[in-house]
């Protein structure tokens, strides 16, 4: 074998290993590269080299200066099975690689001499008015993360008051999480096959004082997570200490868990009862069951055409999260910055719209509002903020985000989040 051929090898291994597929790095486009031109393959060294460095980690959350320095320290802190499921996307993660990538399709278009001495961050959403538009959103399993889970979020929300949206099948109980953050907090909602299963925990969130029931759509059909399943496979522990029957796979068979739910308070506190099993999955008929059966205002997470947001409208929601799951569902390569135009046409004003996906800086969430969101969702930076250094690091994370969203707006000459429109964005480049 000559030298070349023995390097391209060597190379070829490195790139398809578990650890560089859970770092993100995408292993299709590696191979490539190293089938490529000169400076293809030097550039595919590079990035194997990159990746196989030893970042250096941030000892407190004080010393993080933006939001990515809580990633790596989450990952050295979590279980490698419980980071795949953090960084997971579906089939080869390419939609999450979108999601970040889809910013870069525009640049900002400031303006100047403006007074900017004092500005407007604030949101109003289904009655409410917060302070930032920055949305905790729903994420399960948070004590895999951290001892103290969904209570540690809905304390730093409190602390620095943000809206939270808690997981269907989160390791807290909403009452608790409620009286953590010491204010109503979301609550989503994963169906159950049985519809009378899905109504006892409607009716428990709303019993709790959850105003707003967040329906998600984008995993009912299941999704391909190859990271998270590779994951599991160099985690060396006995799952079984923790999980009945094994290994979870949680969002691969399309439905919230339906094993072992010691650890899932709003599943495991269903009362067996007269079953009313579904027929299908849900249509748009489900959505006026959902209407008719609470008082709680609907939205709908995990919309992206304008067709279905028009559906939305006309079917009585209050409002849609523009979201693929943070490529987390289908695996479409589409970024929702992308899809976010379409909705807001669709829904015309009639509902809130929240977008998620990548949100990492405030010049993205700045675009967002510029394409006409009313406010973003994150997921993974609050998370590695919770698996870093807990409560703490959820608040820093929160109040790095929010520095520099509220710099950029007086970057911009924006004032208040209703004066941010599409002339302060223009195509990139353009």
């Amino acid at each position: 074998m000559s030298t070349q051929s023995a390097r391209r090898q060597f190379l070829r291994y490195l790139a398809g290993s578990p650890l560089f597929a859970l770092g993100g790095v995408n292993v299709a486009q590696i191979a490539r590269m190293l089938d490529g031109s000169s400076a293809e393959r030097s550039r595919a060294l590079e990035l194997i080299q990159q990746q196989a460095q030893e970042p250096t980690l941030i000892a407190s959350a004080s010393e993080a200066l933006n939001v990515f320095d809580f990633e790596p320290v989450a990952r050295k802190k979590l279980p490698p099975a419980h980071w795949g499921y953090l960084a997971t996307g579906t089939d080869d993660d390419e939609t999450i690689r979108a999601n970040r990538e889809g910013f870069t399709r525009w640049d900002l278009h400031p303006r100047r001499l403006v007074d900017v001495s004092h500005i407007d961050t604030s949101v109003k959403m289904a009655g409410t008015t917060w302070e930032t538009p920055i949305v905790i959103n729903p994420v399960g399993s948070q004590r895999a993360f951290h001892p103290e889970g969904e209570l540690a979020v809905a304390r730093a929300a409190k602390a620095r008051r943000h809206l939270m949206v808690l997981s269907n099948v989160a390791t807290t109980s909403i009452e608790d999480a409620i009286a953590a953050r010491g204010a109503p907090v979301w609550s989503q909602l994963y169906h159950r096959t049985d519809w009378n299963e899905t109504k006892q925990m409607v009716k428990r969130a709303e019993a709790a004082g959850a105003p707003v029931l967040v329906f998600t759509v984008d995993l009912i059909a299941g999704s391909n997570r190859e990271t998270m399943l590779r994951a599991q496979t160099v985690d060396t522990r006995n799952c079984e200490n923790c999980h009945v029957g094994g290994r979870p796979r949680p969002g691969v068979e399309g439905s919230a868990v339906r094993q072992d739910t010691r650890r899932k308070p709003m599943i495991a506190g269903i009362v067996p009862g007269e079953k009313a099993p579904e027929v299908g999955t849900p249509t748009w008929e489900f959505i006026k069951r959902l209407r008719d059966s609470t008082s709680m205002k609907i939205f709908i997470k995990g919309i992206v055409t304008r067709e279905d947001a028009e559906l939305a409208m006309e079917n009585g929601v209050s409002g849609v999260f523009v979201s693929n799951h943070g490529g987390r569902a289908e695996n479409s390569g589409r970024a929702t910055i992308t899809s976010l135009p379409e909705v807001v046409a669709g829904v015309r004003g009639r509902g809130v719209v929240i977008v998620d996906g990548g949100f990492r800086r405030g010049t993205d969430i700045f675009k967002a509002h510029a394409l006409g969101a009313t406010a973003i969702g994150i997921g993974r930076p609050y998370i590695w903020g919770l698996a870093a250094f807990g409560q703490e690091g959820v608040e820093t994370v929160l109040s790095l985000l929010r520095h520099e969203f509220e710099v950029v707006m007086k970057q911009a000459g924006t004032t208040s989040i209703s004066k941010i429109s599409k002339s302060y964005i223009v195509p990139h480049n353009g």
